[in-house]
């Protein structure tokens, strides 16, 4: 079964699960996957832990006891995820050893409701870091505007960083240009390097989604023959925008000061169109020192049905660009795309940290002892 995920890892793509709960640690699922599926580090976001946290497996004492000492809401919430974030890394510590802490990682996102303020985002993530207090931790950070100085500052600080929401080719060197700046004020500090690391969170389904339904409307034959393209075509194209800019000069002094490339993680893996085969986004985005997360049924579509046949992104540039540049053609531009994705990443991620929030304190009211 796990034929196709070792071929993954044998070329070069760290296998990343894109989910967490505590009934998946404490069942010994997590263990079970980074035994047998080449499971090498997990991802979480807001809507993953509201998800968890409302179907309430595993959270019952810890609820209960939070409701005992009335902490607000928000405490509540942040008590919950970093203890899970915790424990998963504690399981992946092992992989985090022998791959020298490139892997064996768990992310945790910064309250989303922050994502265009710089200050408070710094904040957060320095908190978070300090909460979890492992240090195979990645601090997760959207690539909004306002997140890209706080990018640059929290890895000047010597805090791991998993950018996300990255939607557009322009935003991908931004965030880029921000890691190395972070870099360079770390070893202004007198900082070890070779302890910071960071992956580049590349969003990949979701283009399909948006650019699909674009060439839906137009209806002719050429915007139909263009379903389906555009997200490979864009990732494909990050992958050359991370060779170019880990190919310069700069790059090669902050590497000789012992720092680690910031890697693409490819996002959003689980395909949302079921005409699509299912393992879309892993067969066709095997290249040398990538990450791909996986939501678990791609993760178990790829050991049944994976097909990989060694890197697909090398020499797919010239193509890639015809691609995107034929659907801005039709008149769809891609600008807009990306904004309009990054925005409703935004307001997707802030919604389910609302939806965990109000579910936690409905619970936590339920749960609260009586007074005397």
């Amino acid at each position: 079964m796990t034929d196709a995920l070792k071929r993954l890892s044998e070329e070069g793509v760290a296998i990343w699960l894109d989910d967490l709960s505590r009934k998946r640690i404490t069942s010994g699922n997590l263990a079970e996957l980074i035994d047998q599926s080449h499971v090498v580090g997990v991802t979480t976001n807001p809507t993953i832990f509201q998800k968890a946290i409302s179907s309430g497996d595993g959270y019952e004492q810890q609820l209960t006891d939070l409701a005992a000492r009335k902490v607000t809401v928000e405490e509540a919430v942040r008590m919950i995820t970093t203890a899970d974030v915790r424990d998963a890394a504690d399981i992946l510590r092992p992989v985090f050893d022998a791959t020298g802490g490139q892997d064996g990682r768990v992310s945790i996102e910064v309250d989303p409701r922050l994502a265009h303020h710089t200050v408070a985002t710094v904040a957060e993530a320095k908190q978070l870091a300090w909460l979890v207090d492992r240090p195979n931790t990645l601090i997760k950070i959207p690539a909004t505007k306002a997140g890209l100085p706080a990018i640059t500052e929290v890895i000047g600080n010597g805090i791991s960083v998993n950018v996300t929401l990255i939607f557009s080719l322009e935003r991908y060197r931004e965030v880029m240009d921000a890691y190395l700046a972070g870099l360079e004020q770390a070893r202004a500090k007198g900082l070890d390097l070779s302890l910071i690391h960071s992956v580049a969170s590349f969003f990949v389904s979701r283009v399909d989604t948006e650019i699909d339904k674009r060439l839906e409307a137009l209806g002719t034959d050429d915007a139909k023959a263009l379903r389906g393209r555009a997200a490979v075509a864009n990732a494909r194209l990050a992958y050359q925008a991370y060779e170019e800019v880990f190919g310069t000069d700069r790059w090669a002094a902050l590497e000789k000061a012992g720092a680690n490339k910031q890697r693409p993680l490819w996002a959003s893996t689980g395909v949302k169109d079921p005409a699509y085969k299912d393992t879309l986004y892993v067969d066709e985005l095997v290249a040398p020192n990538t990450v791909n997360t996986m939501p678990e049924a791609t993760l178990d579509a790829t050991a049944d049905h994976g097909v990989i046949t060694g890197n697909t992104i090398a020499g797919t540039y010239g193509q890639a660009r015809a691609e995107l540049d034929a659907v801005e053609k039709l008149g769809i531009a891609y600008d807009d795309v990306v904004q309009v994705l990054e925005d409703e990443g935004v307001e997707k991620f802030e919604a389910s940290w609302n939806e965990l929030l109000a579910s936690t304190e409905a619970v936590l009211k339920r749960l609260a002892p009586s007074e005397g």
